[in-house]
């Protein structure tokens, strides 16, 4: 039987919403009262995914909407309905650009749309070298997990850019404060992995931050970030495609690093 995915977006207007979630039915729902006279009046046995945006922002047309279909699907056995609370992402057009119009994060991994994503690297010069921090993600991270990666990344929300989500990300990780003068833009970087039922495929904007970083104000989040490391840019490249070093590291970012170091 399929499923019928409906999005409710916290910032969203409740015009947009009903929008929706007539698209979504095929039916014109104006309301919670045109929604629960369409749904107790179904005939044949449904399934509702409902895919909530995860902001803390009130909305209460989204409430009202939720509170429908639990509603229905407890009086009657022939509704189904999951509620799904995720972080919705903008999708990217084909002229490499954000548009306006978001989508789950996790519906966007398994249908491989474009989607901006940031990367933040950490450096510093000791004895003529140039070194970087490696951040180790988390056994239970869905993509990479237990592989070293870049200081700090993530997904760029919906109605933000990418940096502001480039210092939200080295927060929310590495629990290190930045500002927006401390970033540096290094460029951006097509990437795309597919594994079993992910098709990761970003849009990444590349920062690189020169500050001289006092090591005890990292403090990472254990739920991001199993541990941190120090390595030299040209070591790295040396160890990342031996199989004993598990990375997830894009050697063509270092070569950006080291290009606008040196």
């Amino acid at each position: 039987m399929d499923t019928t995915e409906i999005f409710l977006n916290r910032l969203s207007p409740s015009e947009e919403i009903f929008s929706e979630i007539s698209n979504k039915l095929d039916f014109q729902i104006s309301d919670t009262v045109s929604l629960e006279s369409f749904l107790t009046n179904l005939k044949t046995k449904t399934n509702y995914s409902i895919y909530v945006s995860d902001e803390k922002t009130e909305n209460s047309t989204v409430e009202s909407v939720i509170s429908v279909f639990k509603r229905v699907a407890e009086s009657d056995s022939s509704v189904n309905v999951e509620i799904i609370v995720d972080e919705f992402v903008n999708i990217i057009d084909e002229n490499d650009r954000i548009t306006d119009r978001s989508k789950p994060r996790s519906l966007v991994h398994r249908d491989g749309e474009l989607h901006p994503t940031v990367h933040v690297w950490l450096i510093r010069r000791r004895d003529m070298g140039i070194y970087v921090l490696m951040q180790k993600r988390s056994a239970t991270k869905d993509i990479y997990p237990d592989m070293w990666d870049v200081s700090s990344a993530g997904h760029v929300r919906q109605g933000q850019e990418y940096g502001t989500t480039a210092i939200k990300e080295t927060r929310e990780e590495l629990g290190l404060e930045i500002t927006r003068e401390q970033l540096e833009f290094l460029g951006f970087r097509k990437n795309s992995h597919i594994e079993e039922n992910i098709s990761d495929n970003e849009i990444t904007a590349v920062f690189m931050c020169r500050e001289d970083i006092d090591e005890s104000m990292i403090n990472p989040n254990p739920s991001e970030v199993s541990e941190v490391g120090w390595a030299e840019i040209d070591e790295l490249l040396t160890i990342m495609n031996d199989d004993d070093f598990p990375c997830c590291i894009l050697s063509e970012e270092l070569e950006m690093i080291k290009k606008a170091v040196f």
